[in-house]
């Protein structure tokens, strides 16, 4: 099993990568979000490789990283889940977003990949659900981009509370104040503005 190639990219049209390695050429299938990270022509790049053996070709794909690979080997052992499908999915969400989507079973985020249907979206959600643990960190990828969303949200209602309380409002009512505004803002600015019109009664 070839598990990971370091060399140098002597072509690259994708899907399709050649990779020199000690003046062998390697043939590699790669997703675009790890086309997005390489360098140029003629550039290092190092490679987490999976090998598919067919009765007619034995066929190498590369990603950037070893989440892209776990998940792309997860994906193919699903019926119906191929290569090509695997490299679509991968091409149109990363895995932080993809683990996200099954979680929360966002079946219309699925069908923005390229030939994912609602069919084949139920079906990720259902198979890939008690699959995440196979090919996630230890932590659970989405569990910690929600993690760090709720955080920078923490940190945006700190900053709106301290400017309330400022302006002579009353911690526990300036908080009151914002929790009815913050899931709809994206600024500590926002928060506050909203949270006195609601309070003053404005537009």
């Amino acid at each position: 099993m070839i598990g990971r190639l370091q060399g140098f990219i002597i072509e690259k049209q994708a899907p399709e990568l050649l990779i020199d390695v000690h003046g062998v050429g390697y043939e590699v299938q790669a997703p675009l979000s790890t086309f997005a990270v390489l360098g140029k022509l003629g550039d290092p790049v190092t490679l987490y490789t999976h090998l598919a053996i067919r009765e007619d070709a034995h066929q190498l794909y590369g990603f950037s990283d070893k989440s892209q690979r776990s998940l792309f080997r997860t994906l193919i052992k699903m019926s119906g889940v191929g290569p090509k499908l695997g490299l679509a999915i991968l091409s149109g969400m990363d895995v932080s977003a993809f683990a996200r989507c099954v979680h929360q079973e966002d079946i219309s985020g699925l069908t923005k990949l390229p030939g994912v249907g609602k069919k084949t979206a139920e079906r990720l959600i259902v198979e890939m659900r008690d699959r995440l643990i196979e090919w996630q960190a230890p932590a659970p990828l989405w569990a910690a981009v929600e993690q760090n969303e709720q955080a920078g949200k923490n940190q945006l209602l700190q900053e709106a509370e301290g400017a309330l309380v400022a302006l002579g409002y009353k911690p526990q009512d300036a908080s009151k104040m914002l929790m009815k505004v913050a899931d709809t803002c994206t600024s500590a600015e926002d928060m506050i503005r909203q949270a006195l019109r609601n309070t003053l009664g404005g537009a």
